[in-house]
């Protein structure tokens, strides 16, 4: 009698523990996080750089969706804001009210970030921008839950006129207030900020702005700009254009025969060189492009030895899906390494020391994000500007760098720490924008 009765107990402690044991693993399993990811998968900014940076995080998404963070499982669910801020602002909010994401990761343009980190912050709900540089986005909002680890559009304006007044004697033969400039840009958020970075950096150096014109990213005739830029006769033209825009500009002033001795881009179009080579054939090489550095350039000697790896599966996946890239664009890099920054310094300490995924433990785990110099594939490191300032929210240890196109190749000129050759200044003798 007691045999049976203790082989009975014996047997519901073993169901007991069993039904503890399915119930820890549904509970595990049902540990997850959605990311919605929201990109320009059609439409101008397509070509124009957005693609490429949804490729580089999606590389590192599939990445984590195998396997996981600290017990959680990653599910991304993908949007394309069709190149509109109207949808990227319709497609965050049916991601985050019906698909119910835990927060949303991504964005391009900053024609779209400005109404979208407004309207998510509203919802009080989490923003993970890899890309749109523009000021505005963050500047005096004073968000809580909107974050950007990317180099702001002042800085991208700033860093390219000090780099032409630090060549202006050597390469130019001129005194920064002899140097004729000219400032051209779309005229959405991103374009304005940056040139806002230029008027700021020429004043500083003291160069001659001789013209200085916003225009529209669609429009379909640029033949006016180019003629008041031949009127102007600049040196330098600092210029910030999506793609086609680009194209269309300095195809049309290859037509009227607009020279000077150099052009200096800022990112988006400029950051794509095959779409550079594509619309303009050799009459890319010599352009400078100003954006954080590409993955593949940074200098890894003086990087975190675990992100070594990183950037080779990255380069090796981007491979897979664009065989044949004579240079992989910094884009791809960008998407990357703002989307690793996340997954693998945020996310697991939200989970571990906020215990959770909800917008509260992301933000206090951004906000305790210190990654020094180095500690990114980018090469800068991360550390938000906090509550209560005037860039909340903004990374404090971006910046960007200046490269040079030369022979479908393409290498860093500036700043000097991070240089990896001379930049050819001016246009050599010959080439078709030369003034020489």
């Amino acid at each position: 009698m007691r045999l049976r009765m203790a082989a009975r107990l014996v047997r519901g402690l073993l169901i007991a523990i069993a039904a503890v044991g399915l119930a820890a693993s549904a509970e595990a399993q049902d540990k997850k996080i959605k990311i919605g990811v929201i990109f320009d998968l059609t439409g101008p900014l397509a070509g124009g750089g957005s693609e490429l940076e949804y490729l580089g995080t999606k590389i590192i998404l599939d990445h984590y969706t195998k396997t996981g963070v600290e017990g959680y499982k990653v599910e991304a669910v993908y949007a394309d804001a069709q190149s509109k801020p109207d949808v990227a602002i319709n497609e965050s909010i049916r991601l985050l009210e019906q698909e119910k994401v835990d927060l949303v990761l991504g964005f391009f343009s900053s024609a779209q970030c400005v109404p979208v980190a407004a309207r998510v912050e509203q919802l009080k709900k989490f923003m993970w921008m890899t890309t749109c540089i523009s000021s505005a986005v963050v500047a005096d909002k004073n968000y809580k839950y909107v974050f950007r680890p990317q180099a702001s559009g002042d800085q991208f304006g700033t860093m390219t006129m000090d780099f032409i007044a630090q060549n202006a004697k050597s390469k130019f033969g001129k005194e920064p207030s002899d140097l004729r400039v000219a400032i051209i840009h779309e005229d959405g958020a991103y374009g304005v900020d940056v040139s806002k970075g230029n008027e700021a950096g020429a004043k500083k150096a003291g160069f001659n702005v001789v013209l200085k014109e916003g225009y529209s990213a669609t429009a379909p005739d640029l033949s006016a700009l180019v003629t008041k830029l031949k009127r102007a006769k600049p040196d330098v033209v600092f210029h910030t254009g999506y793609n086609p825009d680009i194209t269309l500009l300095l195809r049309q002033a290859r037509e009227q025969g607009l020279k000077f001795a150099a052009l200096v881009g800022h990112g988006a179009g400029y950051g794509v060189y095959e779409k550079l080579k594509e619309g303009l054939g050799a009459d890319a090489n010599y352009l400078f492009d100003t954006d954080p550095i590409s993955i593949w350039l940074a200098n890894q000697k003086t990087m975190d030895p675990k992100l070594a790896p990183v950037i080779k599966m990255i380069g090796e996946e981007f491979d897979k899906i664009r065989p044949g890239v004579a240079i992989r664009s910094a884009h791809v890099g960008i998407g990357a390494s703002n989307t690793y920054v996340f997954m693998d310094d945020v996310l697991p300490r939200a989970i571990k020391k906020y215990g959770g995924v909800d917008p509260e433990a992301l933000r206090k785990a951004a906000l305790d994000t210190d990654i020094p110099e180095g500690g990114t594939m980018l090469g800068f490191g991360v550390k938000f500007f906090g509550e209560g300032t005037p860039m909340a929210g903004q990374n404090e240890r971006s910046f960007p760098v200046v490269i040079q196109y030369i022979d479908d190749k393409s290498s860093v000129v500036w700043p000097k720490s991070q240089a990896q050759r001379e930049a050819v200044l001016p246009l050599p003798k010959g080439t078709t924008y030369s003034n020489q």
